[in-house]
C-alpha cells in the first residue's frame, strides 16, 4: 500500500511495508492511483512529487500469486491482462500530473516494477543495493508494445537494448552511464535526502502546473498518442 504526505511544497508518495515487496495487484494499484489523484488536488505552483519506498524493495513487479490463485489458466490470463489495465492507468496518472516527479529508488525495482520509477521525471538511486531488471525474457513473456513504446520514450540506443534485451540486474552506477538514472547515492538515508532536495535543488518548483504536465505530454508525444491522453489548450500568456 501506500501514504501521502504533504511537506511544504513537496508531496512524498511511500510505498509502505518493512518487509513486503510492494508487488502490484489491483489493491495496491488502486492506492497508488488514489494518492497520485489526492496529490493532483492538492497541487500549487512550485509543488514537485518524489516517491520513496521502505524495505529492501521499490517494487517487484506484478502479484502473480494473485493472478495464480484462480485455478485456472484462462482465469490467471486475465487476471494478468487485468493488472497491465491497471498499471496502464497509473502511468497515465503519472504523466498527466502537473508537477515534476522524482523517484527516490531505494531497493530493488523488477519487471512491471521497472515502470513505476521511471514513470518519474526523474530518477534517483542508492549506489550501494538494488538494481532494474527487466526479466521479460527469464519469465518467457513478450512486452507488450505499448511498454516497449514506454521504454523507448524513456531511452534508447545500447541502453534500450540492454535493458530489455539482456535480461540484466542493473545496479545504480551502470545505469547512471546508461542515462537511465539521474544521480547515485550512498545509503538508504542518502538517496532519500537526494530526492528531497531534488526538485528545489534543480530549479524545478516554480513552474506553471498546467503548462509543465503539457510539455511533458508533448515529450512522449508518440507514447501518449498510444495512451490515447489528449492535450489540453492553454491560453497564451501575456508577454
Amino acid at each position: 500500500m501506500c501514504s501521502l504526505e504533504k511537506r511544504g511544497n513537496l508531496l512524498i508518495l511511500t510505498l509502505t511495508g518493512q518487509n513486503v515487496e510492494h508487488r502490484l495487484n489491483p489493491e495496491v494499484l488502486s492506492s497508488i492511483i488514489s494518492a497520485l489523484s489526492q496529490a493532483k488536488a492538492a497541487s500549487t505552483r512550485g509543488s514537485a512529487l518524489v516517491t520513496v519506498s521502505h524495505g529492501k524493495f521499490f517494487c517487484n513487479g506484478f502479484d502473480l500469486d494473485w493472478v495464480n490463485a484462480t485455478g485456472s489458466k484462462q482465469e490467471a490470463q486475465q487476471r494478468f491482462d487485468y493488472l497491465l489495465d491497471c498499471l496502464t492507468q497509473l502511468v497515465q496518472a503519472f504523466i498527466s500530473l502537473p508537477m515534476p516527479t522524482v523517484a527516490a529508488v531505494n531497493g530493488h525495482a523488477a519487471a512491471a516494477g521497472v515502470v513505476i520509477p521511471l514513470c518519474h521525471d526523474y530518477v534517483v538511486m542508492r549506489r550501494d543495493r538494488g538494481v532494474l531488471y527487466v526479466n521479460d525474457l527469464e519469465m518467457g513473456l513478450k512486452i507488450p508494445e505499448l511498454y516497449m513504446a514506454f521504454f523507448r520514450a524513456k531511452t534508447s540506443g545500447w541502453a534500450l537494448r540492454d535493458l530489455v534485451l539482456r535480461g540484466l540486474k542493473i545496479k545504480g552506477e551502470k545505469l547512471l552511464k546508461m542515462g537511465i538514472v539521474d544521480a547515485v547515492y550512498d545509503g538508504e538515508e542518502g538517496v532519500i535526502n537526494a530526492g528531497m532536495i531534488w526538485p528545489e535543488g534543480n530549479g524545478m518548483v516554480k513552474f506553471m502546473l498546467e503548462i509543465y504536465a503539457e510539455i511533458r505530454k508533448g515529450l512522449y508525444s508518440e507514447f501518449c498518442g498510444m495512451l490515447g491522453i489528449a492535450s489540453i489548450a492553454i491560453g497564451t500568456p501575456k508577454l
